[in-house]
């Protein structure tokens, strides 16, 4: 197997105080790469650079919550100010703010496109911006998610969010390709604060809580895992073995891991001069509309159910 050696390279890693983000600045640095860690928590970013630096790890921490220019700016300044340079960007803050639509508030729609758009857009701005002054290429990973794919009940502004992050993924990597920039998204289904509130997996979590492996059926079958099951993609993706691979978005989780379809066509019907409501609707159930697309995530269902 090919080596993944980030040693020498810099890395940020947004909302990575715990949880994924957490796993994916572990990961990143145990492959050789110095990290900035950064949380909204000062306690819990400082927490994650120790468990960093215990294990031989170099990292930082900076403290500020992702949406702005100025906190994008200043991520970038720390790793440059710390390590020289900015290779990998890793944009996995994010908040929760559920609600249907018909109860869901201006602010917590605002709320969850600040942090899980705008701060994509922007850390990732500030960091095309660095990476191309070096002119030595570099890793934009960018944190999707399943909801962002199919949708998800509950949760308009996350799923608009993490689509919005996708579309930018295959945009930024036509736009970054002559600067040598890979741009992929990735989306990892693991056993988070955020999953564990989910009836169909919450008794598997507690259950790994108590020391018990999760079943097969979860592991292949649903790709779902520990944080750690997620993070192998993120040194790989970041390494010059992934030089290619750009403009992607690869899901991983437990043992799976599966690259995600970009949208397109997949019926087309034709009517000469062009279609009328009338036409269109005595064509649709035998053309176009002969196979309607699912919606939502599926959820998780044992062998035994």
């Amino acid at each position: 197997m090919p080596s993944i050696d980030l040693s020498g390279k810099a890395a940020v890693v947004t909302g990575s105080g715990r949880g994924l983000g957490l796993a994916y600045a572990q990961a990143l640095a145990a492959h050789g790469a110095s990290v900035v860690v950064n949380d909204v928590d000062e306690a819990v970013a400082e927490a994650a650079v120790k468990s960093i630096e215990e294990a031989g790890g170099r990292a930082v921490a900076e403290v500020v919550p992702v949406g702005t220019s100025e906190a994008a700016e200043r991520l970038v300044n720390r790793a440059v100010e710390e390590f020289g340079r900015l290779d990998v960007l890793v944009t996995n803050a994010g908040i929760l703010r559920d609600k249907v639509l018909w109860k869901m508030t201006d602010e917590d729609f605002d709320a969850v496109i600040t942090t899980h758009l705008k701060g994509t857009f922007t850390c990732a701005r500030a960091a095309a911006v660095r990476m191309r002054e070096q002119g030595e290429g570099g890793s934009l990973i960018l944190v999707g998610s399943p909801a962002g794919q199919r949708g998800n009940f509950g949760q308009t502004n996350y799923a608009a969010a993490k689509a919005g992050i996708a579309a930018m993924a295959r945009t930024w990597s036509m736009e970054l390709g002559r600067a040598n920039i890979t741009v992929n998204a990735i989306v990892p289904v693991a056993a988070t604060a955020m999953t564990e509130t989910i009836p169909a997996f919450a008794p598997y979590i507690e259950a790994m809580k108590n020391g018990e492996p999760l079943p097969d059926f979860l592991r292949k079958g649903e790709g779902f895992g520990t944080p750690e099951d997620c993070a192998a993609l993120v040194p790989f993706l970041a390494s010059e073995a992934a030089r290619g691979v750009t403009g992607q978005a690869i899901g991983i989780g437990g043992d799976k891991v599966a690259l995600w379809s970009h949208p397109q066509e997949i019926r087309a019907a034709y009517a000469d001069g062009g279609w009328t409501p009338g036409a269109l609707a005595d064509a649709w159930p035998t053309s176009v509309g002969a196979e309607l697309q699912s919606v939502g995530i599926p959820a998780p269902k044992s062998p035994e159910a």
